[in-house]
């Protein structure tokens, strides 16, 4: 799939496509090390490195598992590190915690976002955080009824790579999935993209380079901000 024309909808990833993803999930990491290794520095090493953290530059590592993965898969994760703490119990306290995240929106989001709408675009977003966190970050970005669908990893419809969440997207809008795009960051994004039999947009405000995401999308480009323009140059 090459065209962008035929285009009517369009699925977004939250994390460093809607939302920088550095400047949000460094903070959110930090206040959840120190919470769960309840001062214990050695504990929040091991925990921070198991989650691609680097703690001394307060950044994630570009193969760091929070990236792609499920918000139920990060719990799973530090749960190796807090025996006889329960799985549903830590994910509560987890998203408790990214609800309250600061969030740093990409420039000009919600521009972007009225300029889509504006040319009859469907919009939704698929997140493999869980949706009360996604609702309320897109809440506090004031945009949150720009978006027809919006779906976590709870929602009912699994998690990416996989494609549930765009079909049901498709499904909502009543949109053939070969008539929408998706638009994210990480190779998981694409792939459930490709899986889901969408338009595949990779962009560089995450943390994966070109060159990782190229194989797997029709157009990379730099960020949402250069969406407007590539669906305009192609009718």
């Amino acid at each position: 799939m090459t065209a962008g024309m035929n285009i009517r909808g369009i699925v977004f990833d939250k994390d460093g496509t809607l939302f920088d993803f550095q400047a949000t999930w460094a903070a959110w990491c930090r206040g959840v090390l120190d919470a769960e290794s309840r001062g214990d520095a050695a504990l929040a090493a091991r925990m921070a490195d198991a989650l691609g953290f680097d703690l001394a530059a307060g950044l994630f590592r570009p193969d760091s598992m929070v990236i792609g993965h499920t918000s139920g898969e990060v719990a799973a994760e530090l749960l190796h590190f807090l025996p006889g703490e329960d799985h549903a119990t830590l994910l509560a306290r987890l998203d408790a915690h990214a609800a309250q995240a600061p969030q740093q929106p990409m420039p000009g989001l919600a521009g972007v976002l009225g300029t889509l709408r504006a040319r009859g675009l469907r919009l939704g977003v698929a997140t493999n955080d869980s949706e009360a966190p996604a609702r309320a970050h897109l809440r506090e970005a004031g945009v949150e009824a720009d978006f027809d669908f919006i779906a976590g990893f709870d929602s009912g419809h699994g998690g990416k790579p996989g494609p549930g969440q765009l079909l049901a997207f498709a499904d909502a809008t009543g949109l053939d999935p070969a008539a929408c795009a998706m638009v994210g960051d990480s190779l998981h994004d694409l792939r459930a993209g490709r899986a889901a039999g969408m338009l595949t947009i990779g962009v560089l405000s995450g943390l994966a380079a070109r060159e990782v995401l190229a194989p797997m999308a029709d157009a990379v480009l730099g960020s949402i901000a250069d969406l407007p323009g590539w669906f305009a140059s192609r009718g």
